[in-house]
């Protein structure tokens, strides 16, 4: 209760400031009169997209926060405008992150307090609540998987004067890029934490409690932290919530019968590499049938593809409407455990050979089978640069990728008796996997195997109950070696097959802690090579998403998958003028 009443307090204040202020010019870049309406997902309900990564939270960061660089198709893309991130120490392990002259949309500085305080929250020294606690507990109890994310050493320097941090890891991280950003306004949190109104004091007392190692200051950051930047449902945020450092910042919320509605407009404090150019962009519910309403009521939009919306998307086509095809970073697979009938790695080999890919891509998509990518990995995607080196030394081709010449001698071979019965689980109310199931079962009773349905209603109780053999479900591709741990690692209870590799295990350990990006590929590759030796996993494809955009609204171009995919390239549209806009004298 406390800290709503601060926070209250200080949007009153921010309120009458604004209101004496006269409001600034737009950019040059942008165009007056320009609006787009974009269609999303999900209501935004935090403006720290750290504390409460949903989807929809993290597409408003997309468009209102700056940073050093974003994983772009897993791999690192930096934004000089924004600052540097450089290695300035091997043993021990030392980056530096560097800020040029990034500010606030209130004006304020981005600084070395901002950056500190990134730290703070990536180094776990910020107090969560007795839930978050249990969680995590539960998650380090759960597998190694913790061990390898980015371990800081100490208190990070810090360079006020030259606006950067120097930052101490216990030891070399594949992740030393991202590990610190400045997504959220230190003088903000020290606001709202402390009572303070100065924005360079409150930023100080930041400061000082992560120094100081303050336990009861701490505390009090770590509330502002999880709860203070959280939008309720009644009302509007404030302005200690709006604040952006990126091209775009919220200018106001409302809400209807449809929904949460989000105005954007241009950051005229934003001094980035790529400038605003559309007046105002509204996020608004995309509705049950948003391609019905795209060039109505909607500008810009993303959608799964679906058979019934194949044509009402090619007729857009037609109309000059951009339709870009781009995934969500999960992967459609055939997972099998070691158990019963396959228990055995050639048993498990000669099931996955007989899985004819095209066939169950095309019955399982249908008249979208174009926009799934088929791929040969699990840990890297198509298009990445890391794809071509683990495809090519993984050795899916010749284990798994080439069919035999006769599947039921393949079987026979492996020491399976014609009529093995394999029971498929699959999700009951996906189109995509009842069709894949439905070749693979055609293509199993070719080779002599017997496939039954073990479909469910719910895909994701089922997989995490276990008991199950054999599955075709979509998967996320992991994006850290935490990740490639929890999905494949011997200690973690949830891996998708259950299937143990010390080998592996010290190759995702060694993953972990290499940076040089050309020797963390050749051991991604190493890791798949294990996945393929103990046949437990058969890729077919990314799963695609369809970005939609009215004529009228050009420069839109999605991004893969995971995170945000609509949002990040914002700056990069353009629209046409609206006829309708009231320009303000």
């Amino acid at each position: 209760m406390g800290l709503r009443r601060r926070v209250a307090a200080t949007a009153v204040a921010l309120a009458a400031v604004t209101l004496a202020a006269c409001a600034p010019a737009l950019p040059e870049s942008v165009v007056p009169g320009t609006h787009a309406v974009v269609g999303v997902t999900g209501e935004v309900t935090s403006s720290n997209p750290l504390a409460s990564p949903t989807p929809a939270n993290l597409e408003l960061a997309a468009a209102t926060r700056a940073g050093f660089g974003a994983m772009v198709d897993g791999e690192f893309v930096p934004d000089p405008s924004f600052g540097a991130v450089t290695i300035s120490g091997d043993d021990p392990f030392i980056v530096r992150y560097d800020l040029a002259e990034p500010s606030w949309s209130d004006g304020t500085p981005v600084d070395a307090a901002d950056l500190l305080l990134g730290w703070a929250w990536a180094a776990g020294i910020l107090p969560a609540d007795d839930a978050d606690a249990g969680a995590e507990a539960e998650a380090t109890d759960a597998g190694a998987e913790a061990s390898l994310e980015p371990e800081m050493a100490g208190v990070p320097e810090l360079d006020e004067f030259g606006r950067a941090i120097v930052v101490r890891f216990a030891e070399p991280t594949m992740l030393w890029q991202t590990a610190v950003t400045a997504q959220v306004p230190a003088h903000i949190v020290g606001r709202l934490a402390f009572g303070l109104d100065d924005a360079m004091e409150a930023k100080q007392a930041v400061v000082r409690a992560i120094e100081d190692d303050d336990a009861t200051a701490l505390a009090k950051i770590g509330e502002v932290w999880q709860e203070g930047f959280a939008w309720g449902e009644d009302e509007d945020p404030s302005a200690d919530l709006m604040l952006s450092s990126g091209p775009y910042r919220v200018d106001g919320v409302t809400r209807d019968a449809a929904g949460q509605s989000v105005s954007l407009v241009p950051n005229t404090a934003y001094r980035g590499g790529a400038a605003a150019q559309i007046a105002r962009v509204d996020l608004v519910p995309a509705g049950a049938d948003a391609v019905a309403e795209v060039g109505a009521r909607l500008d810009v939009v993303q959608v799964p593809p679906t058979a019934a919306n194949d044509a009402p998307i090619h007729q857009l086509e037609r109309r000059d409407a951009t339709v870009v095809t781009t995934h969500d970073g999960t992967v459609w697979s055939l997972l099998l455990r070691p158990a019963g009938v396959l228990a055995d790695a050639a048993a498990r080999a000669a099931f996955l050979r007989l899985a004819p890919v095209g066939d169950l891509v095309d019955r399982g998509a249908g008249p979208w089978a174009a926009a799934y990518v088929k791929t040969t990995s699990m840990l890297a995607m198509p298009g990445s640069r890391a794809f071509d080196v683990v495809a090519e030394d993984s050795g899916f081709a010749a284990a798994l990728g080439t069919p035999a010449d006769d599947a039921a001698l393949d079987r026979e071979a492996a020491g399976v008796p014609a009529g093995a019965t394999v029971c498929v689980l699959y999700d009951w109310a996906s189109p995509f996997a009842a069709g894949a199931f439905a070749a693979l079962r055609d293509a199993a009773a070719e080779g002599g195997w017997t496939v039954t349905d073990c479909g469910a209603d719910d895909i994701d109780a089922a997989l995490a109950q276990g008991g199950w053999v054999a599955a075709l479900a979509r998967v996320p591709v992991p994006q850290s070696p935490a990740q490639i741990a929890e999905q494949w690692g011997s200690a973690s209870t949830t891996a998708l097959t259950l299937q143990a590799d010390a080998e592996r295990d010290t190759l995702i350990a060694q993953y972990a802690h290499t940076v040089d990006v050309y020797d963390s590929r050749d051991l991604l590759a190493q890791i798949e090579a294990t996945i393929v030796r103990a046949a437990v996993a058969r890729p077919l494809a990314i799963n695609p998403v369809v970005t939609l955009a009215d004529r009228d609204v050009t420069g839109v171009a999605a991004r893969n998958g995971p995170g945000p995919m609509l949002l990040p390239g914002i700056a990069q549209w353009s629209a046409a003028v609206d006829s309708t806009a009231v320009t303000a004298p």
